[in-house]
């Protein structure tokens, strides 16, 4: 199946609309030139035909009676063909006829209106008219004036050749100009469309390994085109942070299923090497079991950040829980960690924050960010966990009192598998999962997640989520 082109259909439509246009230019010039003609023509006729008028006058004698003048008749608009006229008075008395007048003209003579008409004599056109005039040439002593008829007519073949002339001068020079026409727009047309396929051209050129636009100067300048390649621009980043997350994903966790693996092939290898009492054999399964269950800890962190880096939340499909119960659900799930680490958390709120969204999300992101602070803040210490409403917009913020974020790890501090402090190691750091976890979710629902750096000592994280308008439905805290 032939493909569509652009070019091709803007050609099409310029030159069909030309062509319209010539055809319009054209019909319009010979109808009016046709119609210049012809009243021309027929002002010529009506001079003439006044002028034969003007031959009729009364004779001197005692009884007066019009005659007509025949020396004085002017010479025929065309020398090939005569004219024809024919007088006669309002008592239908013919005064005077043409030498070549037809003998089978009829009485009304084609009469059209207006008293213009047209005939053949000889096999030539003829146009003619009908006039009525007084006679001009009266003596003040006759007192009658009887009005005269005047039948005047010539033939029409220089008219019609004029008529076909003009159109043929008026085709060729509107022919002309439509070919001059198209052909410049076939190339404005083919150099205006020069950046998008250019801009084609350079798109052909991405790929994993060359993620780089490069539009043209022209392309960039085009008005028309500037928003697409912004739009291009804008994707192509986009997919590169996506493949390259992609790629940082796979290879980070190949990494962190490499170690407990290892372990478990080598706690197994030993327990093969040499024959080993019960006890050894259990404590060596033992062992193997951990090593197992920290392996599918993994494995469900990664399958549970997949899911939120792909889920869109569904204000249709979400029930309306309240922040503050997923909040308290979460201090629920940490009170024996709370307990064991010595450390105050202080919980402060103006209200509920109804929000739709799952309540087991929200309260698994509340969790992470508490473990981080209280991972990091000392024992004894505190962590402030703040809610705060304003409008739409619901604020939580978890402040802790550790030693802060080093500034080279607080822009990966949302990045998956990202440890900033190497003094965390795999018993006491976790995956460095939690956050981006957390980031995931939270921008799923509509939300933002940042972090605030003290200068001198602690963290603060806020979180900022849309709010709806609904009361929200009391959830558990199981």
């Amino acid at each position: 199946m032939p493909k569509n082109s652009i070019q091709r259909r803007l050609i099409a439509a310029v030159i069909l609309s030309q062509l319209l246009l010539a055809i319009g230019l054209v019909g319009g010039s010979v109808y009016l030139n046709q119609h210049l003609l012809r009243r021309a023509f027929d002002n010529a006729l009506r001079e003439r035909a006044m002028s034969v008028a003007a031959l009729v006058r009364y004779s001197e004698e005692e009884a007066p009676r019009l005659i007509f003048e025949d020396d004085l008749v002017p010479p025929a608009m065309e020398r090939n063909h005569p004219d024809v006229f024919e007088i006669v008075d309002d008592s239908g008395k013919q005064i005077a006829r043409s030498k070549t007048w037809p003998g089978d003209f009829p009485a009304s003579g084609g009469k059209a209106g207006g008293g213009i008409f047209e005939f053949f004599f000889e096999r030539v056109p003829y146009r003619g008219l009908r006039v009525q005039t007084p006679v001009f040439d009266r003596e003040p002593e006759i007192h009658t004036n009887p009005v005269l008829t005047v039948t005047y007519a010539s033939p029409i073949d220089q008219l019609r050749e004029q008529v076909l002339l003009a159109g043929v001068y008026t085709a060729v020079g509107t022919g002309i100009l439509l070919l001059l026409g198209i052909a410049f727009a076939v190339w404005a047309m083919r150099r205006g469309l020069r950046p998008l396929s250019e801009l084609a051209g350079n798109a052909a050129s991405v790929s994993p390994t060359n993620w780089e636009l490069h539009p043209s100067p022209s392309a960039l300048d085009t008005m028309e085109l500037a928003p697409l390649t912004n739009a291009m621009t804008a994707m192509l980043d986009s997919l590169h942070r996506a493949f390259t997350q992609q790629r940082e994903f796979v290879a980070n966790a190949a990494h962190e299923l490499k170690t407990p693996v290892a372990i478990l092939k080598s706690t197994l290898q030993s327990l093969l090497q040499v024959p080993r009492t019960t006890e050894d054999y259990r404590a060596g399964i033992s062992l193997a079991l951990q090593d197992m269950e920290r392996l599918e800890n993994l494995l469900h962190l990664m399958l549970r950040l997949a899911r939120a880096e792909q889920s869109v939340a569904d204000d249709r499909s979400r029930e309306i829980v309240d922040v503050v119960a997923t909040c308290q659900s979460a201090l629920d799930r940490l009170a024996p960690s709370i307990r064991e680490t010595g450390i105050a958390i202080q919980f402060t709120h103006d209200g509920d924050m109804p929000i739709r969204a799952d309540a087991d999300d929200l309260s698994l992101v509340w969790s992470n960010l508490l473990e981080n602070a209280l991972r990091v803040s000392p024992k004894g210490g505190h962590v402030e966990l703040r809610l705060n409403r304003s409008g739409n917009q619901g604020l939580v913020e978890i402040e802790d009192e550790g030693p802060g974020i080093a500034a080279a790890d607080l822009p990966r501090i949302f990045d998956r598998f990202y440890r900033g402090d190497s003094s965390r190691n795999r018993k006491t750091g976790g995956y460095g999962l939690g956050l981006a976890i957390s980031k995931a979710l939270i921008e799923a629902y509509g939300g933002s997640i940042t972090v605030d750096n003290a200068n001198t000592k602690g963290t603060t994280m806020r979180v900022l989520v849309p709010l709806t308008s609904s009361p929200a439905r009391e959830t558990s805290n199981n």
